[in-house]
């Protein structure tokens, strides 16, 4: 049997952010799919394996915890250009869709191509110790521990097709542990633990906060007392980005004829450094800040009510941290909110690539820590048998 290789993922709503082994690779891919046929045309096929991998996935995957399984799919970069592709809706549970599994298959299976020996018939078996999590909502709703049982004691299969550099290669993955982390709380030890696992935050670590997880889908409000999520407080609500995004992405073709590929080019253009809610109309530069900042002010208020709601419940709470793509996205407009009006003590995370990557960081410190102390446990097992 191979050894285990660690592997922390967060499928958000908008992008898949992986960390693995002794964190030398990572991988950010966009969360969208499409299905596909086995025979994709390809311009150039001779030049194919001169492409990168992640830009043209396209994969079969057998799975018995996939609805539809031996289904082949475009995955990531090369689904957004594609007329069929999805992304997950809202009102969707993480835990519940195909979409999910995909995703995170996919991505470990990009991993394992280059972690692991192939064999002579093109086959990889990759055995991995997964770190992951779910929305506080469906982990308070009981469903972390069937998306769990998906995952552990199957094998999954990934098969690239038409894909850069691993045509024909088949990803034989199983699971040899998947924790299954509620993500209010893995933002909380991301706040207060370093990658070697130790506290660097003691200042934090026995006040109460609120942490705020802004998603595509939906919004966790974590509340943490005595270090822990208070379960009975913390709540979840079914309002994210996503639909706003949508509703962006369909005013800019209704006024300027702009067809954008998916949600992720509406992100690009309202949180780029240069030409921020600009687009390019007929080779002309136009300004779009009317539709973004009208949609996002409207979605941010109905965020900060959120917090203040929850705030007023927990008034002992001495600061809140919005964490997640979502609060990327609105940042300025909650800021500008919170000064105009009640002036919590509120956090943001300055520093983009930090906020963004916070869920995988978590769960690749929470899975380590997990393997470090079951491996003390086996060596003291070992030493009482000694």
């Amino acid at each position: 049997m191979s050894q285990s290789r660690i592997a922390a993922i967060d499928v958000g709503n908008d992008s898949v952010k992986a960390i693995f082994g002794e964190m030398e690779r990572e991988f950010n891919l966009p969360n969208i799919m499409a299905r596909d046929t086995e025979d994709r045309p390809v311009i150039g096929i001779e030049e194919l394996d001169q492409k990168d991998p992640i830009e043209g996935l396209h994969i079969r995957i057998h799975s018995p915890a996939l609805k539809e399984n031996n289904a082949i799919y475009r995955v990531g970069h090369l689904a957004a250009k594609a007329s069929n592709s999805t992304e997950l809706d809202p009102g969707s549970s993480k835990s519940q869709e195909d979409q999910t599994l995909v995703m995170l298959f996919a991505t470990i299976a990009l991993d394992a191509v280059n972690a692991f020996k192939l064999n002579s018939n093109q086959v990889i078996d990759a055995n991995y110790t997964l770190g992951t999590g779910l929305p506080l909502r469906e982990v308070k709703e009981g469903k972390d521990a069937g998306y769990r049982s998906k995952l552990i004691g199957s094998v999954h299969q990934v098969e690239f097709l038409v894909t850069p550099q691993h045509q024909g290669k088949k990803v034989n993955i199983k699971f040899d542990e998947a924790k299954v982390y509620p993500e209010g709380f893995a933002a909380f030890i991301n706040l207060v633990m370093d990658q070697d696992l130790k506290i660097i935050n003691k200042k934090l670590i026995d006040k109460q906060i609120l942490i705020q997880d802004i998603g595509g889908l939906s919004t966790d409000i974590a509340v943490i007392k005595n270090r822990t999520v208070d379960d009975d407080k913390a709540q979840g609500f079914n309002l994210g980005v996503s639909e706003s995004l949508e509703l962006i992405r369909e005013e800019i073709f209704s006024k300027h004829g702009v067809e954008l590929d998916s949600r992720r080019d509406v992100v690009d253009i309202i949180t780029r450094k240069n030409d921020r809610n600009h687009i390019m109309v007929k080779g002309s530069r136009t300004n779009v800040h009317e539709s973004t900042d009208r949609i996002l002010l409207e979605l941010a208020k109905k965020q900060y009510r959120l917090l203040r709601n929850v705030w007023q419940k927990n008034s002992q709470t001495e600061i809140c941290y919005f964490v997640g793509g979502g609060s990327n996205v609105l940042k300025e407009y909650l800021k500008t909110l919170n000064n105009n009006l009640d002036g919590y003590n509120i956090e943001f995370f300055e520093d983009e690539k930090e906020s963004i990557w916070m869920m995988a960081n978590a769960y690749y410190k929470l899975i380590a820590e997990h393997i470090k102390k079951s491996g003390k446990k086996e060596e003291k097992k070992v030493s009482q048998q000694s």
